[in-house]
């Protein structure tokens, strides 16, 4: 059975690549633009509020768009867990069933897009020579059909030998469509430089895009070193700024267009959700529910100190990236519902286990989560579904704004 998730629309979007003529005033927040000096065709020099700037994060890449019949999926990946137990012969056969499973995934799911949001690796296990080269692994499918993407990292992400800023760095090498890329310095504190967006456009030569990716880093793990010690749970502090920064920007030269949409994608779902389980409606939020949400399973609660420490990030990010349609987690692989956070008014989804790699129950089974975009009569329609390993398809729920109810 169908759903109607309804949720609120605040705000969202984040670093960009600039074309102007001369020096910007920017917001005191680092953000992550590229500077390039021009004019437009008469000559006047381009920036902020002028109709001719340019936004583009990614100059040297192709333009994301939506079909030409108006759609675009996104397909999720999450919790691979790819190098568990390289010592012996069953962790790598759980590597070898994660990759025939995404390339059964994505050949029914074909997606437009594709996220893998978080814990690509379960980093504990790995050695530090060769921790680096299971992301080729992984890449390995997405490679071969020639689909953009990018990740989020999780906290199985940060270990002894490997980062979450190793991750990026080797899968931007090996990986020509990968659109992940890493914060400007200062924005995502120790252990947490994912933090990044990535505009789709309606079609090549539109000004403002349709949908805005944003991307956060959860972090948590450990350092490398022989301290090995506990790093941050939580989106940190400073990326609430960089948040109302990179929309400003966005608003001044895109414009507040309502019909822009966003999906915000962390690995380990905000704090603000344990209450939303409490409160799970199971007929209108229709999905496993086998992960109790407690210390270690939200943002900021492996240390009682901690406690609240994600809310800079919650509330920034629900006040200023505009039109939201969800928030999109892993982390819990037992749980794979969509409900309405009611304080923010945001949808928030879990994504569903895909990996073989990591803890698994007997019915749980592998699968992914999509998001499918449509325009239908001058709106945006937006619905998810999560589609198994096996082909089976379940938990349909469309998403809409509160002024398409």
């Amino acid at each position: 059975m169908r759903q109607q998730l309804v949720l609120s629309f605040t705000g969202f979007l984040t670093s960009l690549a600039f074309v102007c003529a001369a020096p910007l005033s920017l917001p005191t927040q680092q953000s992550t633009f590229h500077l390039r000096n021009g004019t437009d065709k008469g000559g006047h020099a381009i920036g902020p509020g002028n109709k001719s700037a340019v936004l583009d994060p990614y100059p040297g890449k192709r333009r994301l768009t939506f079909r030409a019949d108006g759609t675009f999926k996104l397909t999720v990946f999450s919790d691979l867990h790819f190098g568990e137990n390289p010592w012996d012969a069953w962790g790598p056969e759980q590597d070898r069933k994660s990759l025939k499973a995404m390339k059964t995934l994505l050949a029914s799911e074909h997606p437009d897009y594709v996220v893998l949001n978080g814990d690509l690796i379960t980093g504990e296990n790995t050695f530090r020579e060769n921790s680096t080269s299971l992301i080729d692994q992984i890449m390995q499918p997405l490679n071969e059909v020639g689909v953009p993407f990018s990740s989020t990292h999780g906290n199985h992400d940060n270990q002894a030998n490997i980062t979450h800023l190793e991750e990026i760095h080797r899968e931007v090498a090996v990986a020509p469509l990968s659109y992940t890329r890493p914060a400007p310095p200062g924005v995502g504190g120790e252990g947490g430089p994912g933090n990044y967006w990535v505009p789709i456009f309606r079609a090549t030569r539109d000004r403002a895009p349709a949908l805005v990716l944003w991307f956060f880093d959860s972090r948590g793990g450990r350092t490398t070193g022989e301290d090995n010690a506990q790093m941050p749970d939580w989106v940190d502090s400073s990326v609430a700024g960089w948040i109302a920064a990179e929309t400003a920007v966005m608003d001044d030269v895109w414009g507040a267009d309502a019909e822009r949409s966003a999906l915000a994608f962390v690995h380990i779902p905000p704090h603000a959700i344990e209450a939303v389980q409490r409160r799970l409606n199971r007929t209108e939020s229709p999905g496993l529910n086998a992960d109790e949400l407690g210390r270690g399973s939200t943002q900021a609660t492996e240390k009682s100190a901690s406690a609240g420490k994600d809310g800079p990030f919650w509330d920034a990010l629900n006040k200023h990236v505009r039109n939201l349609r969800a928030v999109v987690s892993g982390h819990d692989h037992g749980n794979e519902w969509c409900a309405k956070e009611p304080e923010k008014g945001v949808t928030f989804c879990f994504d569903k286990h895909s990996g073989y790699g990591g803890y698994n129950s007997p019915g749980w089974g592998r699968g992914v989560r999509s998001f499918e975009f449509k325009h239908q009569h001058d709106h945006q329609v937006v619905e998810t579904y999560i589609r198994m390993e096996d082909g089976q398809i379940k938990n349909r729920a469309i998403l809409h704004s509160e002024d398409e109810v």
